[in-house]
């Protein structure tokens, strides 16, 4: 197997559990939140999204989804379209509402572009030093598996909200 197969099978996974996440749920049982300063489903799914979004396309050279596929424009957020949720407030994560159908969709535009740049990708690539800021440097590797891990730790607390929303 090659490392972008199993990148891959990762960012395919993390398309999976958002569908399970939130499909069958309507916009009101997306955006519950199970205290008030509680994330919703919605802003999980949301964010984990627009970090992909962000950090693959910054790494592909390309544009968001979120802006190229007029993404920004379907959720019509009350926020600059560079935003991706880092740094929001309980209330920006109370303004976040969306259906499941827009989720998913931004989720397989989404995953797509991430494929479609792995499919390109050479293993030789992975050693590219991609962020500086960092000691030691970030390379593509360390920031591809960083946003996996992300995704997986935000899509695993939406099944979790799920999980305590459907019992109540």
């Amino acid at each position: 197997m090659l490392p972008r197969d199993l990148l891959a099978d990762a960012f395919t996974r993390v398309r999976e559990e958002v569908r399970a996440a939130v499909d069958g749920l309507d916009e009101d049982r997306l955006a519950r939140r199970l205290d008030a300063d509680a994330n919703s489903i919605a802003w999980l799914v949301w964010h984990l999204l627009r970090v992909q979004d962000d950090h693959v396309a910054e790494v592909a050279g390309r544009e968001q989804v979120w802006t190229a596929g007029g993404w920004a424009g379907r959720f019509g957020l009350p926020f600059d379209d560079s935003a991706t949720g880092y740094g929001h407030s309980s209330a920006d994560v109370g303004r976040v509402r969306a259906t499941a159908e827009l989720l998913t969709g931004y989720c397989d535009a989404v995953t797509d572009q991430t494929l479609d740049y792995l499919g390109k990708l050479e293993a030789d690539e992975l050693d590219r030093v991609v962020d500086e800021r960092w000691d030691p440097p970030v390379t593509l590797a360390v920031r591809l598996v960083s946003v996996i891990s992300d995704d997986l730790q935000h899509v695993g607390q939406a099944a979790f909200v799920r999980g305590v929303i459907e019992r109540g």
